[in-house]
Formats: C-alpha cells, sequence, structure tokens
C-alpha cells in the first residue's frame, strides 16, 4: 500500500467524452487533433512529410507578421478544470516561448472568454503542469501559444458536470461518461487505470489498465468515485486482448463515503471496505458477466477492484441503480 498513483480527475479534452477540435489558426506541420489524442506523444526518427518533419503534436508554421496562433477545443461534456498539463515532448528548438488558456461557456459559438492561465513560459521538450482554481464550468477552451510553434499534448484535469436523475433504470456507475472517475492505482505501467472506465470494447491491449509483473507478495488495485450514489446490481469485467498477461483473481470491494476524503485517507481506509465480490477466477481475453448481486441495501459511491497478483483489465462495469 506505500506505493501508489493518485489521479482524482478526468481529462476533459480527451475525444473518449466526445470533445474535438472546433476552430484553429494554423497547422501547417502538425494537425491540431493529435494535441488531445489520449496516447502519450511519440518520435519517429527519419519519418517526413509533404510538409517537413512529421511530429506527433500540433504543430503551426513560422509567423511572419503579428500575433499568436490559437486552437479552440469544444468539450464533449461541460466541466470544471483544476489542473492544466502542456506536454512539449520532442519539440526542441520549435515549441512556442509562452502559452495562455481562455475558456468559456457558450451554447450559440459566441464566445466571452475568461483567462484560466496567463501567459506561461515553455521549455522545449517538457511536461508544464498549472494547477488552477476555478469552479466555473465551460464547454469551450482556447490555447494560445506565442508566437508559433509545437505543442505534443493538452490536458485539461478536473471533473465533469453530469446531471443524473433518479430513475428505476439501471446505468454503468462507472462509466466516465456517466462522471464516474479514477481515484488512485497501484501501478500503471503499461496502460492508464482511465482505460477501465472508457465507453465501448477495448480496441487492444495498449487500450486497458495493466500493471507491471509484481515480484513481491502484493497485489494491484485502482480505486473508483462512481458517477453516484447506487446500489450495484450487475457487473461485467473484461480481459480482452490480455492473453498471457490477465490477472488470475479479482475481488471488488465497495463503500459509501459521505464527504470528500483526502486521497491517501481513502486508500488507506480501502482495506476495511465491504467485500462485495472475492476470489473470482478470471479468463483470458474474455468478458465474464455476473449478475442479480445480493447488495439490495448496499448503497456504494466508491468501488476498489482488486486484481491476484497483477495483469490486465481491459474494462470493468458497475451496473446499478441511482438511490
Amino acid at each position: 500500500m506505500k506505493k501508489f498513483k493518485i489521479t482524482n480527475h478526468i481529462n476533459l479534452v480527451s475525444p473518449i467524452l466526445g470533445s474535438k477540435i472546433y476552430e484553429f489558426s494554423d497547422q501547417f506541420f502538425g494537425k491540431a487533433s493529435r494535441l488531445i489524442k489520449d496516447e502519450n506523444p511519440i518520435f519517429k526518427d527519419g519519418v517526413y512529410d509533404s510538409h517537413g518533419k512529421w511530429m506527433d503534436g500540433w504543430e503551426t508554421r513560422r509567423k511572419r507578421d503579428k500575433g499568436n496562433d490559437y486552437v479552440i477545443i469544444k468539450l464533449g461534456i461541460p466541466g470544471t478544470i483544476s489542473e492544466v498539463d502542456i506536454d512539449t515532448a520532442f519539440f526542441n528548438g520549435n515549441q512556442p516561448e509562452f502559452a495562455s488558456i481562455d475558456v468559456c461557456f457558450s451554447t450559440n459559438s459566441e464566445f466571452k472568454w475568461q483567462n484560466l492561465i496567463n501567459k506561461k513560459k515553455l521549455k522545449p521538450n517538457s511536461f508544464h503542469k498549472f494547477k488552477v482554481r476555478n469552479n466555473r464550468i465551460v464547454n469551450f477552451v482556447r490555447l494560445n501559444i506565442f508566437p508559433d510553434g509545437g505543442v505534443a499534448r493538452l490536458k485539461l484535469l478536473g471533473d465533469l458536470e453530469v446531471h443524473h436523475k433518479i430513475t428505476t433504470k439501471k446505468i454503468d456507475l462507472a462509466s466516465v461518461l456517466n462522471g464516474a472517475k479514477i481515484v488512485a492505482c497501484s501501478d500503471e505501467h503499461f496502460g492508464v487505470a482511465q482505460n477501465i472506465i472508457s465507453p465501448g470494447k477495448s480496441i487492444n491491449m495498449g487500450n486497458g489498465w495493466e500493471t507491471k509483473r509484481r515480484r513481491d507478495k502484493g497485489f494491484d488495485w485502482v480505486i473508483i468515485k462512481l458517477a453516484n450514489i447506487g446500489i450495484v446490481n450487475d457487473i461485467v469485467i473484461q480481459t480482452h486482448y490480455f492473453k498471457g498477461n490477465y490477472p488470475a483473481t479479482f475481488s471488488l470491494q465497495g463503500s459509501f463515503v459521505s464527504k470528500n476524503s483526502d486521497v491517501k485517507k481513502l486508500i488507506n481506509n480501502s482495506v476495511k471496505w465491504k467485500t462485495l465480490i472475492t476470489n473470482i477466477k478470471l479468463k483470458p481475453h474474455d468478458n465474464l458477466k455476473i449478475s442479480k448481486l445480493n447488495l439490495k441495501s448496499e448503497k456504494i459511491n466508491y468501488i476498489k477492484l482488486n486484481i491476484f497478483p497483477d495483469g490486465g483489465i481491459s474494462r470493468l462495469r458497475i451496473f446499478g441503480k441511482i438511490t
């Protein structure tokens, strides 16, 4: 339990949520759509296209007039932003000198921009993280770069603004589209934990959550804050594409946490959470459904998935009713 990774936010500009490029000033060397890819940027040595060196990011031509370049992103689901990550990976000598970010909420394409981050100096081939205090719900974001250049990735970490109605219908309480989020995990060496709450079936092994091979007596785990307080009825756990590296078994714990708790305290307390499912064997490249769980009175808003001893999970679905 000593080593873990805290995430506790959703990347609001992820295409998984329906976010997309709305407008840009220029994309001569690199398409703006690369800026919001979920995958980490890569470098292809010696690869060129008709415009020059291929780069895994958004890159504009060299400006020969006044002004600066920009890109506008429309969020798939509105939300609030707590952290901004600007990555200039592999842009060395062609990164912007400065960057700033503006945000707004608009339903008619009329933008009344408000500054989120003032001009910040960018370094070559570097990761830049900026904490922000902002309770404003936004659905449009503008990244300004000064005067031109390339940015590999932009991530806006925060929370979705999703409103749920009390209904008798079951929903996936662990879906990112419904507002669920990964709070923390033990390890995500080969694949990020957020993949398991993403929509649709995984497309390959890299599209799931996968931990490194354990050489100790421990096990791996991930904690999910559910989209809302609910009663769990059915679960689906998938190991698609994990054929020689799936976990041997898994268990599931749940709890109702009434207040926003410190993440480290939450992790420590999770060992005492109620066990919902225990010691279920997993198979390679499989879709396991467990239905009609006898949890009628158990209202929970946090889930902990434990995998033994390590390995890969492609998706986890927690179906239940909002209480």
